[in-house]
This record gives structure tokens, sequence and C-alpha cells, in this order.
């Protein structure tokens, strides 16, 4: 077998698009309005829905993973490499996950849940740096994007250097 489950493909680059929407335009977005503004409270809605979409898409691509058969280990040609790429990808799916939950965590402090979909017309908390889930959630959005960029990187340096067509296996085609 050479390529992922199609399922796990589909996950893949959907999980990967609405990730860096979220981080890219979501967060720097939001942060950029005052918490008083009408749009804060769209915006944080928006992000909310879309950060519980990504956490339920990456339960459903663990469970898959887990359960779908993959094709072998990459061979980067160095031990520490292998691992260093192993690592990553676990990462991602702990950063990803941690993510989410301190999304939640934040949501059900600063009490956004009644306030976004319960429509109680309680503003938003006036600094949500009040709350310890928000620093947590700006940390690993931190090191989520540093992850992502060395997951890109690895893409590159077996794409450009190795040549092994290795991206592929992360396709839609034929598994064998």
């Amino acid at each position: 077998m050479k390529r992922y489950h199609p399922v796990l493909v589909g996950l893949h680059w959907l999980v990967a698009a609405m990730i860096l929407i979220a981080l890219f335009i979501g967060g720097p977005g939001l942060t950029a309005l005052q918490n008083d503004d009408p749009a804060k409270l769209f915006g944080l809605t928006g992000h909310m829905i879309w950060g519980l979409a990504i956490g339920a898409f990456m339960v459903v691509r663990l469970i898959m993973r887990l359960v779908a058969k993959a094709p072998p280990a990459a061979d980067a040609g160095h031990q520490a490499l292998n691992l260093g790429a192993r690592a990553a990808h676990i990462g991602l799916y702990v950063l990803v996950l941690v993510m989410v939950a301190s999304g939640i965590g934040l949501a059900v402090s600063a009490n956004l849940f009644q306030i976004a979909f319960g429509q109680s017309g309680a503003p938003l908390p006036a600094d949500f740096a009040v709350f310890p889930a928000r620093f947590v959630h700006g940390a690993v959005a931190t090191l989520l994007m540093i992850l992502i960029a060395a997951h890109i990187a690895g893409w590159a340096y077996h794409q450009f250097y190795l040549r092994d067509g290795l991206i592929r296996r992360m396709w839609f085609g034929k598994r064998m």
C-alpha cells in the first residue's frame, strides 16, 4: 500500500485548511476588534463553531488513523529525522486537540456559550487575558504555527531534496 485511506486524505486537507484559516484569520482578526464591538461577538461565534468543527474532524481523523491501514513509515534517510517526523505528527494531533480544549475551557470560563449561542444579551468580558485558558490558547497557537512550519519544511525536504514524491501518499488515487 502506497497511499493513506481516502477518508484520511480528505480529512487531512480539510482540517489543514480549517486550522490555517482559524490561526491566520480567526486569531488576529478577533484580537484586532474591541470586545464591545458587535462584530467581535459575531466573529467569536464563528470562531467557536469553526474550532468545534476542527475538534470533531480531528477526533474522526484520529479514529480513522488508528483503524485504517497506513503505508509504511517514510524514511528521511536519517534516524533523527525519522524520529522528529514521528514526534511532529503526534505533536500536531496533540496541539490541535489542546487548542480545541483550551478554546472550550475559555468559552466555559468566560460564559461564551451562553453569550454567543444562548443570546443572553450579556456583554463579552472586558478582557479575555484574565482567563488562564486564554494564555494556553495563545501559547498553543504559536506552538502550532511553529510545528506546521516544520511540517511544511519536512514536506519540502522530501519533495525538493530527496525527490521521493512523498506527498503522493497524502493524495487521492489507487492505494496499491
